[in-house]
């Protein structure tokens, strides 16, 4: 058990609507711009290797090992990453570059081709959720029960963190929620798909729970037959943080203005990383299904802010890459083999499929810092899915989007 509040059970029976859904993502690649790469050279004296990591020390500890040498023979040269998104948490280029090395008489460059760096990838795990709500006769939630199941990266990357079955990494966005809910139940059962090696991905445990946090509690407005926006506001009596971001993000989008037919605003709301964010999204869905986000405008408190242009450029990469993942993210396999190879299979948003604009919001004040790399691309995901169902009607719990499910007749 994750976190409970309240007694969930005795609140949904005697709830005047009850809503069930059934959410599911799928394995995502890293396709970072420069794949897997690194250099090694290898004596009987010392070891020396050049690559661009997130993790300086394990990289020197991996390259130590595996050349049998001690850790004080082990230089690492650190280099820019060509694109990081927790990839480069691990250090298995380093293991299999020293490999090579210790076979050669100088130094050995190994650089994974695309389509190696794609099937050989560490993938964001594949998540599957049962949630469920209860309300009362205005709407308001009495009850909420999630239970899911998925892979924990902290368990194998840092096993010290994984405790009585929980991580925090798996619970963020899922638990200690910014709404007033009197009585909450979320369950997470650790599942390791056999075979298949999960790694930390930009956003990590919230990509998925914000996704279906975000998602049913717009399926909860709708059930009541309220604004999304105002629906989240009457819940957020405790965060007043959460609130400023979210009529922040109303206000600069123009939300509750009329669209063409086939357009919608999608919105979103979380504190994951220790900040607050709100964004909404502004997506149109062609005849055939099709979907693109024209305009992306997000608020933020992260508590004080050092320099405010790294947290405009972080905030736009981070809804390029949840947009992708939104639209395209997804890792199959077929006879133990994963099915994606290059960037043809396992598209990313091309320059043309890029928002118009991608508007952010600073709220300033003194609080303490919090994280901006990450909370972007976990929160856009359910802003474009709620956008699409604004837009069409149709509500979608599966990434990624399904062109044909969102198609009309000609």
């Amino acid at each position: 058990m994750a976190q409970n509040v309240g007694d969930v059970e005795k609140a949904m029976a005697g709830a005047v609507t009850k809503v069930e859904a059934t959410y599911q993502v799928p394995f995502l690649a890293h396709a970072a711009m420069e794949p897997m790469n690194c250099t090694a050279h290898v004596t009987k004296e010392r070891c020396e290797v050049w690559i661009g990591t997130q993790v300086l020390a394990r990289c020197q500890a991996a390259a130590a090992k595996t050349a049998a040498l001690p850790l004080d023979k082990v230089v690492v040269h650190n280099h820019l990453l060509g694109g990081g998104f927790g990839r480069r948490l691990e250090f298995d280029a380093v293991v299999r570059a020293v490999e090579v090395a210790k076979q050669v008489d100088g130094p050995v460059k190994l650089v994974w081709t695309r389509e190696e760096d794609i099937q050989h990838d560490m993938y964001r795990p594949y998540w599957l959720d049962r949630i469920s709500a209860g309300l009362d006769a205005q709407g308001k939630p009495v009850a909420w029960h999630n239970r899911y199941a998925g892979s924990s990266v902290i368990a194998r990357w840092a096993p010290p963190w994984f405790n009585n079955g929980l991580d925090p990494d798996s619970t963020e966005g899922a638990i200690n929620l910014v709404y007033d809910l009197p009585n909450l139940h979320v369950e997470y059962l650790r599942v390791e798909p056999p075979g298949i090696p999960t790694a930390f991905w930009r956003s990590v445990g919230p990509s998925h729970n914000v996704f279906v946090t975000e998602s049913f509690i717009d399926e909860l407005a709708a059930a009541a037959r309220q604004d999304p926006v105002a629906y989240r506001r009457d819940l957020l009596g405790k965060s007043p943080r959460a609130r400023a971001v979210l009529d922040l993000a109303a206000e600069k989008s123009g939300w509750g203005q009329k669209l063409p037919e086939g357009i919608g605003r999608g919105v979103s709301l979380q504190f994951a990383f220790a900040s607050y964010m709100a964004q909404v999204a502004e997506v149109e869905v062609a005849k055939n299904g099709s979907v693109r986000v024209r305009r992306v405008t997000c608020a933020v408190d992260c508590g004080s802010v050092v320099n405010p242009d790294t947290v405009r450029a972080q905030l736009q990469s981070a809804v390029i890459f949840g947009i992708t993942a939104a639209l395209y993210g997804e890792i199959t396999l077929k006879d133990g083999r994963v099915e994606q190879t290059n960037f043809d299979s396992y598209q990313v948003l091309r320059i043309d499929e890029a928002p118009t604009a991608i508007d952010v919001h600073l709220v300033q004040n003194t609080e303490a810092p919090g994280g901006i790399g990450e909370p972007g691309t976990s929160a856009i995901v359910p802003a474009v899915a709620n956008a699409i169902f604004a837009a069409t009607g149709k509500r979608l719990r599966k990434m990624p989007i399904d062109a044909k499910l969102l198609a009309r007749p000609a």
